[in-house]
């Protein structure tokens, strides 16, 4: 078993695992860390809690301390220098005329990194941007090109639901979304209804997708014959939320529907 507690990372809205301090560490504390993109101040959004070592990715970097006064100055001056750093590199894109969008941009804690990610259609050579903005930012440059659904998760916005984007919110890592899953949900397959703001597949389509396929695995075939309460019919219609399909009975030609468990499949 390993203790860990889950730190939430605004500027990248992720949320990644750590040893903590010690087990008092509480929900809301702000802690610096060291991650894979250097040395950050993040939020604890899970208390210290014991899991099992098949749940975590071995091996745990640990909280280097609690965020400090000195840490949280450091962190707001980043922020305006990191929207100004914004700008200039926003300036020398169109100077380039480079065909790419910068996203957002930030500076770790500890100002030896600044990080702006990117969407482009192509790759992007940008060796002349990271020479500009070295010699202007004094500081290691990191440009990253993500897709649109990592932008969409950093930028945020409101989904087609009314609710606040799932991959903004609560989302970790994003699952492969396949059009096949809007046809099991009988889904209209328009474009503009099963799209989110990133103009992929909506996430949420994953959701009850491993209901669906269990769900129309106990169910017939549409034409299939049953044996009903009632006598014989044919399959015309299926109900995969409440498991139930609609049956015209042989001996009337009458409508009629029933659950999976009241019929018996005529082979």
């Amino acid at each position: 078993m390993y203790l860990v507690v889950g730190i939430y990372f605004e500027k990248t809205n992720t949320l990644e695992y750590y040893a903590p301090v010690d087990e008092a560490m509480t929900e809301g504390t702000y802690v610096v860390v060291e991650s894979h993109r250097g040395i950050e101040m993040g939020v604890i959004k899970y208390a210290p809690k014991w899991v099992d070592e098949a749940d975590v990715v071995l091996p745990l970097k640990e909280i280097l301390r609690v965020a400090t006064e000195k840490d949280m100055e450091a962190y707001r001056y980043n922020e305006e220098k990191a929207a100004q750093a914004f700008e200039l590199c926003r300036e020398y894109v169109q100077t380039l005329d480079l065909d790419m969008r910068l996203v957002n941009c930030e500076y770790t804690l500890d100002r030896a990194k600044v990080i702006f990610n990117f969407t482009a259609d192509e790759r992007i050579d940008f060796r002349k941007l990271v020479r500009m903005l070295a010699q202007k930012l004094k500081t290691r440059i990191e440009l990253r090109q993500i897709g649109v659904r990592d932008e969409a998760k950093l930028l945020g916005g409101i989904g087609p639901c009314g609710r606040s984007l799932c991959c903004a919110t609560f989302l970790g890592d994003f699952e492969p979304v396949s059009i096949k899953m809007a046809k099991d949900q009988n889904l209209s397959l328009n474009p503009t209804k099963i799209s989110g703001a990133c103009g992929r597949l909506m996430c949420c389509l994953k959701y009850e997708n491993d209901f669906y396929e269990s769900a129309r695995a106990s169910l017939p075939d549409i034409g299939a014959s049953v044996e009903t309460p009632e006598g014989t019919g044919e399959v015309v219609g299926l109900n995969i939320i409440d498991v139930t399909m609609q049956v015209r009975l042989e001996c009337d030609n009458q409508l009629m529907e029933y659950h999976i468990e009241e019929l018996e499949l005529l082979k």
